[in-house]
């Protein structure tokens, strides 16, 4: 699955060597309880920076050391090995979630879920975001894939984004320069580090917001397999199909191997059914590739990140 593979490099120091200036460091933390799929093993360490200069410090202490490391969010799109990663694991969390409102503009720091901010959207008054209301996952990983639902998308409504760029200075791109791309924008891990981002909305009806918000909900929860672990969408929506008809039509519906299922309330989805190993869902994503492409000459591309050894 070329390009949505990531294989974290084993630290040049043992763990117990790795010297960080951080307040939580977390050792032998198992991925599962940071990933939507519920799936994944220990990451050697696990930091969450409590703010911007404590990033960038772990952050220039870690290259200093030689030690490698991955960048996460909230983990709605991360599939991580069983084996679990090597060198550190640095969240952007909660301690990365204020707000502020001016009129109809939000300026937020992108580890706020983005379900809360389209809530705390509403509860302003404001519409442009109801789309997202049901989408998992933070407000910086929603940026980076330009996330969308219902005829909605994050380039609809983000002014610019202010990013820690290669050399950890704090860079603005604005919609124009962030280069958004149906679930892709110039974002590249390891590149760039969102921090926060401005969003214009519209001043609106909260009751139509809510309403609105309430049908989308309803429409999520009767075709989407909401009841169990997964990752939401697994494969990007190919150029002219649907990629949850094409694995339907393939015969896939229902389809497990080991514990993780091609979801039978939506072809689309890949879940947990609550005994799956991080392998069972890679083997089930690369036989729905194979078998998709040998029937009808498509490759389906994962929007899952695919982090460590399989």
């Amino acid at each position: 699955m070329k390009g949505d593979r990531v294989v974290m490099g084993d630290c040049s120091k043992s763990c117990a060597s790795v010297k960080l200036d951080v307040d939580n460091i977390l050792y032998d933390e198992p991925m599962k309880n940071h990933t939507s799929f519920k799936l994944g093993g220990p990451a050697d360490i696990f930091i969450e920076p409590k703010d911007m200069p404590e990033l960038v410090r772990a952050i220039k202490s870690l290259r200093e050391q030689g030690v490698s490391y991955y960048i996460i969010g909230n983990g709605s799109n991360l599939l991580v090995s069983d084996k679990g990663l090597r060198g550190v694991v640095v969240k952007i969390g909660e301690n990365f979630g204020s707000v502020s409102f001016n009129d109809d503009v939000i300026i937020a720091e992108s580890g706020i879920l983005l379900s809360t901010l389209s809530k705390m959207a509403a509860r302003e008054g404001l519409t442009g975001m109801e789309f997202a209301s049901g989408i998992p996952g933070s407000l910086g990983g929603a940026v980076t894939m330009n996330a969308g639902a219902y005829g909605g998308e994050m380039k609809d409504i983000v002014e610019w984004v202010e990013v820690l760029d290669q050399d950890l200075n704090l860079k603005r791109l604005n919609n124009a320069e962030m280069k958004f791309m149906y679930r892709k924008s110039i974002i590249e891990p390891g590149k760039h580090i969102v921090m926060r981002c401005s969003i214009r909305l519209k001043k609106g009806n909260p009751d139509e917001i809510n309403s609105r918000m309430a049908e989308l909900a309803e429409k999520r929860k009767s075709k989407q397999p909401l009841h169990l672990p997964s990752a939401g969408s697994t494969f990007k929506r190919p150029e002219g199909y649907f990629a949850g008809k094409l694995i339907e039509d393939a015969g896939l519906k229902g389809f497990s191997i080991g514990g993780a299922q091609v979801s039978p309330l939506h072809c689309g989805f890949v879940v947990n059914n609550g005994d799956a190993a991080a392998k069972d869902v890679y083997e089930l994503i690369r036989y729905v590739q194979k078998t998709v492409f040998e029937k009808f000459n498509v490759m389906l591309e994962p929007e899952v990140k695919i982090l460590g050894e399989f």
